[in-house]
């Protein structure tokens, strides 16, 4: 049986709002470092982050999908009609994915992008699109691998006191 056998993908639950935003923190923890300031990554919040998750999770726009490893929340992504006011009709928008860091490496990865991909396709969508950090190789090559390009847009998030460049992925589903 392979790692990503074992895992199940699946809607979230309220009731894992919680957990949802712990991966989210040490997520963000282990993939951004060196392009957060430390300061920022330990500043996170769990209990902000599941009042977010809470939200997104009872958002009937929204779908939001774990996936679970031994009874656990191991990763999750988002996804939901896109916030881009240049999108194309039948747009939707992978808003977020996540693993913690004794997932990543598994497939479980590219498992959650593919049900993410179905749920967007199920929903009328005809593509879809996600943001990115420019600097973020790692994240970049998972897309670029899953069939993802980068369309051309970027824009600069300074909502943190710094600036973020972030760069626009597109795909057809």
């Amino acid at each position: 049986m392979s790692a990503t056998e074992a895992v199940m993908i699946r809607e979230a639950e309220l009731a894992e709002a919680a957990a949802i935003a712990e991966v989210h923190v040490a997520s963000w923890r282990w993939a951004y470092r060196g392009y957060l300031p430390d300061e920022t990554l330990a500043a996170l919040d769990p209990a902000a982050r599941e009042r977010q998750w809470r939200s997104a999770i009872s958002d009937p726009s929204t779908s939001v999908l774990v996936a679970i490893d031994r009874g656990a929340v191991v990763g999750f992504v988002t996804v939901g009609p896109t916030d881009d006011a240049d999108a194309a009709p039948r747009t939707a928008q992978l808003f977020a994915i996540y693993l913690a860091a004794d997932a990543a490496g598994r497939g479980i990865g590219g498992a959650l992008l593919r049900r993410a991909e179905e749920i967007m396709r199920a929903a009328g969508s005809a593509r879809a699109t996600l943001w990115v950090l420019e600097t973020n190789e790692r994240a970049r090559r998972f897309y670029e691998s899953a069939g993802w390009s980068p369309d051309g847009s970027a824009k600069t998030d300074d909502s943190r006191g710094f600036p973020l460049r972030e760069v626009r992925y597109r795909v057809t589903l």
